[in-house]
């Protein structure tokens, strides 16, 4: 009976945390709450923000990155609002935000807290192609993408029946498996499911910068720049992708549904 009542318990965790992406429709699970994803979020980023300075707020390309994210953002916000979803942004706390770095990478953590290297924008060249990658970042933070790996890496260290005793009993492990989903430690036994991540992004990234009115189609000619800024060794942001060719095949798959959503500014 025990079991039986275990086994009900685990399959009822299991449904309920069987959560629906609003763009592309799939569905996928997470057990971390945003009430557990944020704060440790929000810890990490400033964390490394202290230890990597942020250029000043007149610099004209954190000026360009915060009006490109600002557009997002809200086109973001609006989409939720539209969908009765508001609420599942509400805990959210933007930040854009560029160091000088000369590393081809960006990123977004859980709750909307965004970095971008200097040495990405000689690649992007311009606003539009600079929309398509933090559209692609931001894509990760909506999607839970990192809760929902820290879901698999927690249940697979704790099972579903003792995730939350886990999560408390345990903070620094916690704490560790929080950095290995978000990508802040790199971890091989998770690169398949993170290249599905990746996939999904870049559908719900074209969408994202396409509501915010910037011309999806650049996103092939910058993933093609970006396959060549890397030679033999791609570029960081581009280590847990699809190869080139099938990323930009995707993409040209997700265009007719990412132009739906275009409306120039």
């Amino acid at each position: 009976m025990k079991k039986l009542i275990l086994t009900i318990s685990t399959v009822g965790l299991v449904f309920l945390s069987c959560q629906k992406n609003l763009v592309t429709g799939k569905r996928s699970l997470n057990f971390i709450p945003d009430s557990e994803m944020l704060p440790m979020s929000f810890s990490e980023y400033d964390q490394f923000l202290s230890q990597h300075p942020p250029l000043s707020d007149a610099d004209d390309r954190v000026q360009l990155v915060r009006r490109v994210g600002t557009r997002i953002q809200k086109a973001v916000e609006n989409f939720y609002k539209e969908k009765n979803a508001s609420k599942e942004l509400e805990s959210y706390k933007w930040a854009f935000n560029v160091v000088d770095e000369n590393t081809i990478n960006a990123w977004c953590m859980p709750g909307g807290k965004v970095v971008v290297y200097t040495g990405l924008l000689p690649v992007t060249q311009d606003e539009q192609s600079l929309a398509v990658v933090m559209g692609h970042e931001i894509a990760h933070a909506i999607a839970k993408h990192g809760a929902q790996r820290m879901s698999a890496s927690m249940v697979a260290q704790f099972g579903t029946s003792l995730l939350s005793t886990g999560m408390s009993q345990n903070p620094t492990l916690t704490k560790q498996i929080f950095a290995q989903s978000i990508g802040v430690v790199s971890g091989l036994g998770m690169l398949k499911y993170s290249r599905g991540h990746e996939t999904e992004a870049d559908e719900m990234g074209l969408i994202f910068a396409a509501m915010a009115g910037y011309e999806p189609e650049a996103a092939i000619a910058f993933w093609q720049r970006m396959a060549a800024s890397g030679g033999q060794k791609p570029p960081e942001i581009l280590s847990t992708h699809p190869s080139d060719e099938t990323r930009i095949n995707n993409l040209k798959a997700f265009m007719p549904k990412a132009k739906q959503y275009y409306k120039p500014q």
